[in-house]
């Protein structure tokens, strides 16, 4: 619908960053740099740590610590000093509300990089819930497809999420390079957009395709279509400060992740133009039609991998994503790559390496952005903020390391990439393979995928179809 008013409010939007001190794109800006690749799909789960799913995973020796047994050696201690091994079991469903992934629990987990602080976050933020949760792992008998994706192309086992915090900041520096300020899950301050764009904006100025596949329901998508075409969504403080005033407002403003493009607001057109049920991704992967860049976001209430859910739903659909991938017409000149928002909580061994700021916008609460709610502060809701919300207000520390792996006909064989990567390297990516200039000093340094594939050689998995199901 109106692509050419799209590409030309994108280019409005651009021109205005470029003012304000964003790179300007190079005169070949748009063209493509790596025609190998048509199709970039991302595929980005919820809140599960690298050693929470490849612990156990014998590559690279990038999991556990093992004894002479075999079994991991990792602990964290409870307040009183007893201590808390990692641990497994068989059934596959998840605790409710633990682990905690929050501003505050995900720095006192790290804690100045001793990473034992995972047993003391529920500890001290969630006393009630089982403060053991956090050093739980799940094994390849659990999880066949993961670990078969795993062994088969480059496992990256050093992907960190991007910030020590949870699901939408770190989406945020999926699409833009940074979280510009966002440092919780609640949409009362997400009506605002990065100064510089989003990866999204520049693909739109470019005439680039792209799509977000989504599991929203066709009624709620109407609504969305109606509050984004009329401007409502610069209501959200306001019932922010409403939901305070009653006792279940905590729940009704924890709403659900839907759709990922949406973080930094979308507005009428793009959701008209590139949102689309998740359905007509399969069909554009069978018959080789996928547009350049692919966002598939799971069912956020169902199958994405949070807690409560079972992760076997989360896995089968995963599964369904790549094997349609595998098997569908674009195939040979496609890039997908899964991995994980951020670690939800779950244990991890491997400290969080530094990293640029990729702005000068400090990280903020509801109550830092916008002054008249501090007026709710001492309410129920406004007391849980602030607690959640504690801690540094920089975004110079990456998060803790998620599962990631490259799928590609151009995987290198039994590779693994051990450089430092965050969620920024797929905007590295997609900068790299259109001209396009970085959003923030953070993609600016981000590392480069392609360290994952072999162009110059016959793409060594072309004729693999298919992967085993889970």
């Amino acid at each position: 619908m109106l692509p050419g008013a799209e590409r030309a409010a994108a280019r409005r939007r651009l021109s205005r960053a470029v003012a304000a001190g964003a790179r300007a794109a190079g005169p070949d800006a748009g063209t493509d740099a790596l025609p190998q690749i048509q199709h970039i799909v991302i595929l980005m789960m919820e809140n599960h740590s690298y050693d929470n799913y490849f612990g156990m995973l014998e590559r690279g020796g990038a999991g556990f610590r093992l004894d002479t047994a075999g079994q991991p050696t990792e602990t964290n201690c409870r307040a009183d000093g007893t201590p808390v091994p990692v641990w497994t079991a068989g059934r596959t469903t998840q605790e409710a509300g633990t682990p905690c992934q929050s501003w505050n629990a995900c720095h006192i987990q790290w804690n100045d990089g001793q990473c034992d602080g995972f047993v003391a976050s529920i500890e001290q933020t969630e006393p009630a819930l089982n403060a053991t949760a956090p050093m739980r792992y799940w094994t390849e008998a659990e999880l066949p497809f993961y670990y078969r994706l795993a062994q088969t192309f480059p496992v990256a086992t050093r992907w960190f999420s991007s910030c020590l915090g949870p699901t939408f900041p770190n989406r945020r520096f999926l699409i833009a390079g940074t979280a510009n300020g966002l440092i919780d899950d609640l949409p009362v301050s997400m009506i605002d957009r990065p100064p510089h764009g989003t990866i999204l904006d520049h693909l739109s100025a470019h005439g680039i395709s792209w799509t977000n596949y989504h599991h929203v329901p066709a009624d709620s998508m109407r609504l969305r279509l109606l509050v984004h075409g009329s401007g409502l969504r610069s209501l959200r403080p306001l019932a922010g400060a409403l939901a305070s005033l009653i006792p279940s407002g905590r729940a009704m403003m924890e709403s659900k992740l839907q759709v990922t493009a949406d973080l930094y607001p979308l507005d009428f057109l793009r959701m008209v133009n590139h949102l689309r049920p998740v359905d007509e991704f399969f069909t554009a992967a069978a018959a080789g039609t996928l547009p350049a860049v692919s966002i598939v976001d799971p069912d956020f209430t169902a199958n994405s991998e949070e807690n409560p859910q079972d992760i076997r739903h989360g896995q089968e659909f995963a599964a369904q994503v790549i094997n349609a991938v595998l098997s569908g017409q674009g195939w040979p000149s496609t890039l997908l790559i899964w991995l994980y928002d951020e670690h939800g909580g779950y244990y991890d061994h491997v400290a969080p390496p530094a990293a640029p700021a990729p702005d000068n916008v400090p990280a903020q609460s509801p109550f830092d952005r916008y002054p008249v709610l501090r007026l709710f502060r001492n309410t129920a809701l406004g007391k849980k903020v602030t607690a959640a919300d504690a801690g540094p207000r920089t975004y110079n520390r990456l998060g803790f390391r998620v599962p990631a792996v490259i799928v590609s006909p151009y995987a290198k064989p039994g590779y693994v990439t051990e450089l430092d990567y965050d969620h920024t390297a797929i905007l590295r990516l997609i900068e790299r393979k259109w001209n396009l200039p970085p959003l923030t000093e953070r993609d600016a340094v981000a590392a480069d995928l392609l360290d994952a594939l072999d162009l110059a050689a016959p793409p060594a998995f072309l004729d693999l179809r298919v992967l085993p199901q889970p």
